[in-house]
């Protein structure tokens, strides 16, 4: 192969490897939306080292756009750049230009967290204040940098700082109780966890009754805590060794000043009555068996009512002497486990 064949097939390889790495970014970016304009700009970056700086002309930077944590000045100290967001990997110190510079209000850090888990540490940015603020749109921003983060997201909205600490606002339930079963005698716990400022109470109730819980039920035991967040509060409602009566609505009632708010949830509960009968006077072979009835129907299970785990589970409860010897004939004839099969 001559010279002036290997030269364009040279070219073509170095044509293909750029599209590729183009693809290759496109793909990122679509996995990534949030990462991949700073990759980008990385790579970019890492390509014009070797140009190195020549003088500033200002006239001739881009213009950036959509920079929502502000933009910095570029390697060169000449054109500006979008910054980095919070979150958002960063360049530790000047020593190297790849990932770029963090924002307004944000300073890049190492997060002693993954040392502790094992993890190699990667320079984030993260925001020099965590005093949540009250914008004039009657949101509450977590701090400085995700409200500047709104205002330029939409700047047609004029959005200000109204004052410093949450809006008044009524309660947000942020994590409400689930629906959920037990067998009578277990234990059943109900979580409820509000957001709110001012700080709300909460109240646990059962439809039906008019009380509040837990009254004078021994069995019943109400419990709450600050937190995980700041301005939230969470509730525990446990209900021990749970008995039929025990089955119905319960709801979690958060309360302040300004409102409330109220979320649901349903205890469904199932008995089985175990009994086993052994008559050694009459000459009748003691089996090793036992009667087993459940509050609900097969017809209520294949329904829908229950998933295929809960099935599974009544199984386990109802049938404990097949699970134990795998054999049917342990079984009284009149209760067929079989039916729970899943």
């Amino acid at each position: 192969m001559g010279m002036s064949e290997a030269k364009p097939l040279s070219i073509s390889c170095l044509v293909l490897s750029l599209l590729s790495l183009h693809w290759a970014l496109l793909q990122l970016g679509q996995a990534f939306p949030s990462t991949s304009e700073y990759l980008q700009r990385g790579w970019q970056r890492l390509l014009e080292e070797g140009e190195g700086c020549t003088e500033c002309q200002p006239e001739e930077c881009p213009v950036p756009r959509g920079c929502l944590a502000g933009t910095v000045r570029d390697a060169c100290d000449c054109c500006w750049e979008c910054a980095n967001l919070e979150g958002q990997i960063c360049d530790l110190d000047n020593t190297n230009h790849f990932y770029g510079k963090c924002g307004e209000h944000l300073e890049c850090r190492l997060d002693a967290g993954d040392l502790r888990h094992g993890e190699v540490p990667e320079p984030q940015c993260a925001c020099l204040s965590q005093l949540a603020l009250c914008g004039s749109d009657g949101k509450t921003y977590a701090q400085i940098c995700r409200f500047l983060e709104a205002a330029r997201a939409h700047p047609d909205a004029n959005l200000t700082v109204a004052h410093e600490g949450p809006c008044e606002s009524e309660p947000q339930i942020t994590s409400p109780p689930y629906d959920t079963w037990n067998i009578t005698g277990q234990d059943v716990v109900f979580g409820c966890e509000v957001f709110a400022y001012p700080m709300a109470s909460i109240e646990w109730r059962k439809d039906g009754t008019e009380m509040l819980l837990p009254g004078d039920d021994p069995h019943i035991s109400v419990q709450f805590r600050g937190g995980p967040q700041k301005y939230e509060v969470t509730g525990w409602l446990q209900i021990q060794g749970v008995r039929v009566t025990d089955e119905g609505t319960y709801r979690c009632f958060a309360r302040n000043r300004v409102g409330e708010a109220v979320a649901l949830a349903s205890l469904t509960v199932f008995t089985p009555a175990v009994s086993v009968e052994s008559s050694t006077s009459s000459g009748l072979k003691s089996p090793r068996a036992a009667d087993v009835t459940l509050s609900m129907t097969i017809t209520e299970a294949l329904s829908g009512m229950l998933n295929v785990d809960q099935v599974k589970g009544l199984k386990y409860l109802a049938c404990p002497l097949e699970n134990a010897s795998g054999s049917e004939e342990d079984i009284l004839p009149w209760f067929q486990c079989d039916s729970l099969s899943v």
